[in-house]
């Protein structure tokens, strides 16, 4: 997005405020399906918790997606943005049978990715049919919280106790019509994501009644310029030879699918921030914005780069600046980093923040959640409104002392 459009965006919304654009989420959505285009059924579940504003879901839907939720209340966003119950697959962790059991009703596919819920959930409904999720046991990822494949990760049924899946099966009857894997975020060597799907491939041969695989996602995005990212022409050519092939063994034609979130939306996302002070010390120049760690965990918790980008003086001298927060914490994000010479009032722009940004935001050190913009069609609309001191005393219960 232009300069000048994300200045008048924050001039009219106001700032810290985060901002998506439309045209970009369809452009990467077209182009994973493009890169599939050989595969006659294809699936496209998006990962509500990356980014769930019921504005990007109804865009979301528009394009074409289903939807992969891991909670009840992202299956509930998913259905009062009006999917359809068999367009949203509903991947949980550690939850309890109950929420398994409630979710079953609303009529969503349900993955499970633990034995012993698995023989609850079979020995209970043995006529809903089931998707189980897989550990490859492939270590992947870009960081080590986002690395969910390997063999001590607490996510999917390990692919070595395959021999108690099948007798959980056969003792309970129940129908198991897709298998699941997610080895990690932020995943580059193709070759490693090929690999874990050998075992899947292997894994669902175990199957007679499948109706699709679910290859999770994970595709590295860039971050920076000429940064490395997925080569998903490349992936797509060779997935896509090697899952027709399976299907021709298989006996008939199965659905492929992928739970994409951060692919889709990270680059269409802008995070909008104001300086509110420049301090110098003995060795660094801080740039204090109004905003911090509530707003944007993402460098702090992951050691994520977000480029970062002076939109009021794009043009100037680059000096070094830290960019920090308003956190009474250290809440840093980002160490002397070269950017165009910055004056009090000016607004930075954060990019890749459309992923796993504002759905982690908080309301630490009491202060309000940001508003959020979609600009689509080439109009700016508020999708979210920024909270306000009433938010804050939402839902609290005040005692007579």
């Amino acid at each position: 997005m232009k300069n000048e459009t994300l200045l008048n965006i924050a001039k009219e919304f106001g700032s810290p405020v985060y901002v998506y654009n439309a045209s970009k989420i369809e452009a990467q959505y077209k182009r994973l399906t493009s890169a599939f285009s050989k595969v006659k059924q294809l699936k496209i579940n998006y990962a509500v918790k990356a980014l769930s504003n019921i504005s990007i879901l109804k865009l979301m839907k528009k394009l074409g997606a289903s939807l992969d939720t891991v909670s009840i209340q992202e299956v509930k966003l998913g259905l009062a943005t009006d999917f359809n119950p068999q367009d949203i697959i509903y991947t949980p962790n550690g939850v309890s049978i109950e929420e398994i059991k409630t979710v079953a009703k609303l009529g969503v596919q349900i993955n499970i990715d633990n034995l012993s819920i698995l023989e609850q959930f079979g020995t209970r409904h043995p006529n809903i049919p089931v998707c189980v999720r897989i550990n490859p046991h492939v270590m992947a990822g870009g960081n080590t919280n986002i690395s969910v494949g390997h063999i001590d990760s607490k996510f999917g049924i390990s692919i070595h106790q395959m021999p108690h899946i099948i007798r959980i099966i056969e003792n309970t009857g129940m129908d198991i019509n897709g298998i699941h894997m997610h080895t990690g975020s932020d995943i580059l060597d193709i070759d490693v994501f090929l690999y874990a799907s050998e075992i899947l491939f292997d894994a669902a041969k175990n199957f007679k009644t499948l109706e699709f695989i679910d290859f999770g996602s994970g595709f590295k995005v860039p971050y920076k310029k000429d940064d490395i990212e997925t080569d998903i022409e490349e992936f797509g050519k060779k997935l896509s030879k090697r899952f027709n092939s399976f299907c021709k063994n298989y006996g008939r034609e199965i659905t492929l699918a992928f739970e994409p979130g951060k692919y889709l939306v990270s680059e269409a996302g802008y995070f909008l921030t104001t300086v509110n002070a420049i301090k110098q010390t003995t060795s660094t120049v801080f740039a204090q914005i109004d905003s911090g760690f509530n707003h944007l965990i993402r460098p702090m918790l992951y050691g994520s780069r977000h480029e970062i980008y002076n939109i009021s003086n794009p043009k100037g001298k680059q000096r070094f600046y830290s960019v920090v927060g308003y956190i009474c914490e250290t809440d840093t994000f980002a160490n002397n980093r070269r950017i165009t010479e910055i004056n009090e009032g000016d607004i930075l722009a954060f990019k890749n923040a459309g992923a796993y940004c504002f759905t982690m935001a908080s309301n630490y050190n009491s202060r309000y959640r940001p508003a959020e913009v979609l600009w689509y069609n080439d109009q700016a609309h508020l999708i979210r409104k920024r909270e306000t001191f009433d938010d804050i005393l939402n839902n609290q219960i005040e005692i007579t002392l």
